[in-house]
């Protein structure tokens, strides 16, 4: 049974930074595109980034552009993600995903395997 367990997040000042990383367990994901998501109180879960499976190409949405940065570690079966000058509208449950396929995608849908959720807090 594959496992995604999301960690890093926590509460911070607007401007700072958290790390989140996605421990993989259960089958090798290195073949697959792995995201993060996020979803905040009352909003759909949105797209926020994505890295191919030799982490040769990304795809961030314009809200972290320039902000987030994510990258994998295949030989430990992690994903992180790296994110930067926070703002309060960052605040979600960041959610890691894993999509056995080749290209990038953005939609939730695409994605087959999920963690549970790290929460993220950006207070103003």
């Amino acid at each position: 049974q594959a496992h995604l367990v999301e960690s890093g997040g926590g509460l911070v000042q607007a401007g700072g930074s958290l790390r989140l990383s996605c421990a993989a367990s259960g089958r090798t994901f290195s073949s697959y595109v792995m995201a993060w998501f996020r979803q905040a109180p009352g909003k759909e879960r949105e797209f926020v980034a994505a890295i191919n499976w030799s982490g040769g190409s990304t795809h961030y949405a314009d809200s972290v552009k320039g902000r987030f940065t994510i990258s994998r570690d295949n030989a430990k079966n992690t994903v992180a993600l790296q994110m930067n000058s926070l703002k309060p509208e960052d605040t979600a449950l960041y959610y890691c995903a894993a999509a056995p396929r080749l290209r990038l995608g953005v939609a939730a849908g695409g994605y087959d395997y999920w963690g549970q959720g790290t929460q993220v807090t950006v207070s103003s």
